[in-house]
């Protein structure tokens, strides 16, 4: 069974600021589950039993290598796209979350190529395909 094909997948998406209205965005790698070389937000799975705020720590810990300083919700957005040809559902609930951008670094290296911090004016190409819906729905309260 496949997240998001076989059920509906909830997961957290970050966008990981400094406070300084810079965003950290990833590469993905040739090992990525999907959109491979595109540049994007953190996400992840909520786990059975698993707390949301407990999911989103635990994500960026594990990816960035870092800890939150402080979060907010943005709201949620149901995700419905294809992928290798099967229509996916994810559900995310979106946060804002503000890090120390001095710890951050790849946490898992099979999953990213890169890391870096880009201002929304100066985004590197290719981007993930549900970033541009994310910074559109959430323009007015990212910075």
């Amino acid at each position: 069974m496949q997240k998001g094909e076989d059920y509906i997948e909830v997961s957290v998406v970050y966008f990981c600021h400094d406070g300084k209205e810079n965003v950290l965005l990833a590469q993905r790698s040739k090992n990525a589950r999907d959109e491979q070389g595109r540049w994007d937000i953190g996400g992840g799975g909520v786990e059975l039993g698993e707390a949301i705020i407990d999911t989103l720590k635990k994500e960026i810990k594990e990816e960035y290598s870092t800890d939150i300083i402080n979060q907010e919700f943005l709201g949620y957005r149901d995700v419905f796209r294809k992928n290798n040809d099967k229509k996916t559902h994810w559900v995310t609930l979106d946060f804002k979350v503000l890090v120390d951008r001095t710890k951050a670094k790849i946490g898992e290296p099979h999953k990213f190529d890169n890391l870096e911090w880009f201002t929304l004016n100066n985004l590197p190409t290719p981007l993930h395909s549900q970033l541009p819906v994310f910074l559109e729905k959430y323009k007015n309260k990212l910075f």
